[in-house]
């Protein structure tokens, strides 16, 4: 797996019981995966002799994050090494202007987009397009957990500016009005065996993903069976293997309309580690060896993951005593990173049969983990 971080980590545990032997690229020995899987090189993924060197003796190379350049994938696939997903389907992952456009050519609901070059083009995308303002400015590669993304309030906005900063194309879109975010989590095969997660609601915080309702509550069964065969539409047409995760718009109008793709583990489908038969990681491994896919339905009614960001206490040992103690029932995952304001350092799980019931407790304990309580 190429990258260190908590999502090669918690896929490397779903691999010991399957006696996969894992080797992962990491950025440096003290990232969250580095620390706990056996064979790591340290090196850098941009580099295409690294990444050659690193390949050797694999017999298939899969991805923790989506930042290998893509013509780097194409010489790993000349060289005969399996690279999965491929680049052919990882680009759409990578890059959201051509995501957009393959997307809309296949008729795919997506926000009104445009490849923007300027302020004023932006201004003329909102006055022909995209509905008036405000407008969503995205760089077309490497933003994450809200970076990366403007919303233009006007065409006299200064941060209108800011986007194209970054040497890279400009995608804008409209703002969307919607009621909330929705997440259809699917795994696929080489040979075309896919399964799909029950449809999850995302709630985001200041652009970072906060937590995870699964299943969506309240959401029509037609609409949710729709989004999940969209979901399965959209790995079979760009020919993913393994783990897709497709982050939607659910609009004030009743559709749901495509925000983003993942091609790897995704934040929306860590309820599936204590709260599904088998889990987004174990499948994901499974589609990328090309074995039986797993039973990807839910343990419970509901499951809840909320995420523990970095706040007041550095060291959360005394903390996981209050927590398991005051609930014997809860799943703690932490990812042995260096607990920082703002960052992502582990997640809790909790599972029952009442949804208000089961909320309360992982929104407790991640409170609680981050120090924002103290009872």
């Amino acid at each position: 797996m190429v990258g260190g971080g908590q999502l090669a980590r918690m896929t490397h545990e779903a691999g010991i019981p399957l006696g996969i032997n894992f080797k992962i690229l990491s950025d440096t020995p003290q990232d969250s995966a580095a620390k706990v899987v056996r064979e790591v090189v340290v090196g850098d993924y941009r580099d295409l002799d690294t990444l050659r060197a690193f390949a050797q003796g694999c017999d298939v190379i899969t991805f923790d994050h989506e930042h290998v350049p893509t013509e780097h994938l194409r010489a790993l696939e000349a060289d005969g090494i399996p690279v999965r997903p491929g680049p052919a389907a990882l680009v759409h992952a990578q890059d959201k202007g051509v995501m957009r456009a393959r997307l809309s050519a296949l008729g795919i609901p997506c926000p009104r987009h445009r490849i923007v070059t300027d302020p004023a083009d932006v201004a003329r995308f909102a006055h022909e397009e995209g509905g008036g303002f405000p407008v969503v400015l995205k760089t077309v590669r490497g933003g994450y957990d809200g970076k990366g993304v403007w919303v233009i309030d006007s065409a006299e906005d200064p941060a209108a500016a800011e986007p194209f900063r970054a040497g890279v194309p400009v995608l804008a879109e409209e703002k969307v009005d919607y009621t909330r975010e929705l997440a259809a989590n699917v795994v696929r095969s080489p040979h075309g065996q896919a399964v799909a997660y029950p449809v999850v609601e995302s709630i985001q915080v200041r652009g970072v993903c906060d937590t995870v309702i699964a299943p969506a509550p309240g959401l029509p069964d037609e609409l949710g069976a729709a989004a999940q065969q969209l979901a399965l539409r959209i790995a079979a047409e760009l020919d993913v293997t393994g783990h897709l995760a497709v982050e939607l718009f659910e609009t004030t109008d009743g559709r749901v309309l495509v925000n983003e793709l993942a091609m790897r583990p995704h934040n929306s489908g860590h309820w599936t580690q204590d709260g599904a038969v088998t889990s987004q990681f174990a499948n994901h491994l499974r589609a990328v060896l090309d074995l039986p896919l797993g039973d990807p339905r839910p343990r419970a009614p509901w499951t809840v993951m909320v995420n523990v960001l970095g706040g007041d206490y550095p060291d959360m040992y005394p903390a996981y005593l209050h927590c398991m103690a005051r609930d014997p029932g809860l799943k703690i995952h932490m990812y042995g990173k260096d607990v920082k304001p703002g960052r992502k350092v582990g997640h809790v799980t909790t599972f029952g049969d009442d949804l208000a019931e089961v909320r309360e407790r992982a929104r407790h304990a991640a409170d609680y983990l981050r120090g924002t309580i103290d009872e």
